[in-house]
């Protein structure tokens, strides 16, 4: 690799010194770098992007650039990640092995999803981890209506759903009950947020799969409080009859992987089961 675009996170890199460090190191090298604020100033042609921040700062990034085929590397300015997965103290050996082309990529699948109200479309984006539709407001739940492949599944009240990626699995969804899934994986994880029905658990689709979730109306007919979120972000609110929709993406996320550290020992030590 010789051209590289450094994202970092402002919040993790108050001073920019790590974003100074690795530059004049890649440049001493004979490299070519960028330093960008947005991953839509990313060029074709990239070899790398280098994402300085945490887990959440690759997932943006991730939906940023989701038409290039450029790979992102994540380096956390935390704790261990499960996308960014160089350490501070590694930094420097990390960018020696870019340098020596010695990693490899992993492509995961992301979901496209889009509100439809009236018929037309409000808001669409991509998701690496999640979409996630939640309740807003009072403390009072949402009703439901889901549909595989225009198919009705199902019809229950709950706090929220989270349709997600293998990805996402060991995020928003697992701390909802859902179940841990491989990033290797091709699927979709559909896990309801408190929901009021003991018939209600997470459900695994296939990746050609496309769900609907629409928002159904209130029992006292009052209008539905509720929002749709990409990957935690890109918040849109939601009304009575407002549908979402999602599928596998079109496009991929390529994650540099450098260390043998396999997924299973990360998400050991993230259960802290050893």
């Amino acid at each position: 690799m010789k051209q590289f675009y450094i994202l970092p996170n402002p919040g993790k890199d108050r001073t920019g010194e790590v974003t100074g460090e690795i530059t004049r190191y890649l440049e001493d090298k004979g490299s070519t770098c960028r330093i960008i604020r947005d991953g839509s100033e990313l060029k074709d042609g990239a070899d790398c992007l280098i994402v300085l921040g945490g887990d959440g700062t690759v997932l943006r990034a991730a939906r940023r650039i989701v038409r290039h085929s450029t790979p992102i590397i994540g380096i956390n300015l935390g704790s261990l990640g499960y996308l960014a997965e160089v350490g501070k103290d590694a930094i420097f050996p990390a960018l020696e092995q870019l340098l020596h082309d010695d990693f490899i990529i992993e492509e995961r699948m992301m979901l496209e999803g889009k509100v439809i109200r009236k018929g037309e479309v409000i808001a669409a984006g991509y998701a690496l981890n999640d979409l996630t539709i939640s309740r807003r407001g009072p403390l009072r739940v949402v009703q439901f209506e889901s549909y595989i492949n225009k198919e009705p599944l199902s019809r229950f009240n709950a706090d929220g759903i989270i349709l997600a990626t293998p990805t996402g699995s060991t995020g928003y969804s697992l701390s909802a009950g859902g179940p841990v899934v491989s990033p290797s994986a091709s699927l979709i994880i559909m896990t309801p947020v408190a929901a009021h029905s003991i018939n209600s658990r997470s459900i695994i689709f296939s990746d050609k799969d496309r769900i609907r979730v629409v928002i159904g109306e209130d029992r006292l007919i009052r209008p539905e409080t509720a929002a749709v979120y990409f990957d935690g972000e890109d918040e849109t609110m939601l009304r009575n009859g407002d549908a979402v929709e999602a599928h596998r993406a079109a496009y991929t996320t390529k994650i540099i992987k450098l260390s043998n550290i396999s997924f299973l020992e990360i998400l050991r030590h993230k259960m802290q089961l050893t």
